[in-house]
């Protein structure tokens, strides 16, 4: 998203007693307050409806809302949130309001069932999407012309993003945070948040079984040891001796806890370091790549593209910090990186702990932003 001379707009699309209470909280949390101190642009956001006036949320609280559908007209990003009631049709003002908006190049962004009113304005069809996995198999059946993937947090599809429902919503606007404005950005935000800074697109939304407190415990320790070691090559045979388990119980037990598998869990955590260390040192591309784990520049940027839309070098140029260089940087030297990669300060940065220096806006777009489990 380039960076603007004004505020981006931000509109959160709501109607009486319709929307979702927790998955307003969370767009107000994200652009409604001033995050430039995080490499993040000003934002202007507000709520919009069809008819303004005090209105009620899914769970009774009542909302003054202003504005109408026209801020949709100059809006950059608008959120359409939860719609509860799936079987209540969208008016049609609103409709083409948004589908108005998607064609003038604004961004949207639905949780849950919000996924419902896009899919209504056609702004799905031949896309994938996903919402809340108890309403999915409704929104595939009443539109299907949209792939919906009921099992993924979100789905990335260029302009239009779906997030899946409740907390997922989270995750979504994080991934929006990450794409627009880089890793550093995103990890602060999540910081703020008190949330974890990453969960990619492909986790599953539900887990099956609890997992049992200590193995749960840990699985965090085996975890933690292997974001410290993403240079060497870590084997689920590694892990499985770690957590005092055989591989095929360590699998099962990883996907039960993670939603996820091993491998996916590890190429994810190697493309985040790669990111941090792209946006905040100066180390060459093929010094990254031995760094996080990829042994080679052609398997960082095979990796980088197929899953970020985008080479390395050109996602640097997007995200370089605009402060200060971090140690790393202003020594000078892949030494100093490695070092601090041997010490855990790119894992460390994928759980939060790394630097937060700001950067202008940047577009990185992939044509469908997903990590499949």
């Amino acid at each position: 998203m380039p960076a603007p001379d004004r505020p981006l707009v931000v509109s959160a699309v709501v109607a009486d007693g319709l929307v979702g209470s927790f998955g307003l909280g969370v767009s107000a949390e994200v652009f409604g307050y001033d995050r430039r101190e995080m490499g993040l642009p000003a934002f202007d956001f507000a709520l919009v409806t069809p008819r303004p006036g005090l209105l009620r949320t899914d769970t009774g609280i009542g909302i003054q809302v202003d504005h109408g559908l026209e801020r949709l007209a100059h809006s950059d990003i608008v959120m359409v949130t939860a719609w509860e009631l799936v079987d209540v049709a969208p008016p049609p003002e609103l409709l083409d309001a948004l589908r108005a908006a998607h064609a003038r190049g604004a961004v949207l962004v639905s949780h849950c069932t919000g996924a419902f009113v896009v899919a209504a304005a056609g702004l799905l069809d031949g896309c994938r999407a996903t919402t809340h996995w108890r309403y999915a198999g409704e929104l595939a059946a009443r539109y299907p012309a949209v792939h919906v993937d009921p099992a993924v947090l979100y789905v990335d599809c260029g302009q239009v993003i779906t997030g899946a429902g409740t907390a997922a919503g989270v995750d979504t606007l994080l991934h929006l945070v990450r794409r627009e404005w880089g890793a550093a950005a995103a990890n602060a935000l999540a910081r703020e948040m008190v949330v974890p800074p990453h969960r990619d697109g492909g986790q599953a939304q539900f887990i099956d079984a609890p997992v049992a407190r200590c193995e749960d415990d840990l699985l965090g320790v085996v975890l933690h040891w292997a974001r410290g070691h993403l240079a060497e090559d870590v084997t689920v045979e590694q892990l499985a001796r770690r957590a005092l388990m055989s591989p095929r119980s360590f699998a099962r037990r990883f996907r039960s806890a993670t939603g996820t598998t091993p491998h996916a869990w590890l190429l994810a955590q190697r493309l985040a370091a790669a990111e941090a260390l792209l946006e905040e040192t100066d180390a060459p591309v093929e010094e990254i790549a031995r760094l996080v784990g990829f042994g080679t520049a052609a398997g960082l940027r095979d990796q980088f593209v197929r899953r970020r839309g985008v080479p390395p070098r050109a996602y640097r140029q997007t995200f370089r910090s605009a402060g200060p260089a971090g140690p790393a940087a202003s020594a000078g030297s892949a030494a100093s990186v490695g070092s601090a990669a041997s010490a855990g300060s790119a894992a460390q940065q994928l759980d939060g702990h790394g630097a937060t220096a700001g950067r202008g806006a940047g577009r990185v777009r992939g044509d469908e932003a997903l990590v499949q489990a």
